[in-house]
Parts: structure tokens; C-alpha cells; sequence
């Protein structure tokens, strides 16, 4: 398996091509991950309790729930998006 990654970088080396490790789809799946983590953060931000006054806000389910779910989903989908690797059609067609 090893050898097989070895001989394609050297292939491509020959041909003037760089492979790199993350390509542009893996970048794009990156910054939407970022993003619902930015949402996450802000459905869970609000007004505190001020002085003697009970602010009942901060049982809201968009700050309870719906915040920390949305942000937990871009941070486990961010290892996807750094993993996801496009089918090669070279490589289909080989085998």
C-alpha cells in the first residue's frame, strides 16, 4: 500500500505535478465546518443573570441544545473534511 503512494508521487513528481495532501474540496468542507461551529458558539451566547434578577433566557433550547449540537457536529465533521479524499477515476478504471 505504502509502495503503491510512493509510486505516484514519484509519477506525478516526473510528469511536474505536486501532490499535495488536502485538496480544494477538503478546504471548502473545512470553512463549512467552521462556520457551523461559529453558529454553534453564537446560538449558545446571550445575557447573563444581571444583579438580583433572574433572566429565564439561558434555558432556552437554542442555548442549551441546539447551540452545543450544532457546534459538536462542525467539530466532528471537521475530521471528516480533513480526511475526505475524492475517488480517483484512474484508479477505478486500473482495478
Amino acid at each position: 500500500m505504502a509502495t503503491q503512494e510512493k509510486k505516484t508521487q514519484v509519477e506525478n513528481k516526473s510528469k511536474g505535478k505536486v501532490s499535495y495532501p488536502l485538496t480544494k474540496i477538503n478546504f471548502i468542507l473545512m470553512a463549512i465546518c467552521l462556520l457551523l461551529i461559529i453558529i454553534g458558539f453564537w446560538l449558545m451566547t446571550g445575557d447573563a443573570n444581571v444583579g438580583d434578577k433572574f433572566n429565564e433566557k439561558i434555558f432556552e433550547a437554542s442555548r442549551i441544545t441546539t447551540g452545543p449540537i450544532i457546534a459538536f457536529l462542525g467539530f466532528v465533521l471537521m475530521a471528516f473534511a480533513i480526511i475526505y479524499r475524492k475517488k480517483d477515476k484512474e484508479q477505478d478504471n486500473k482495478e
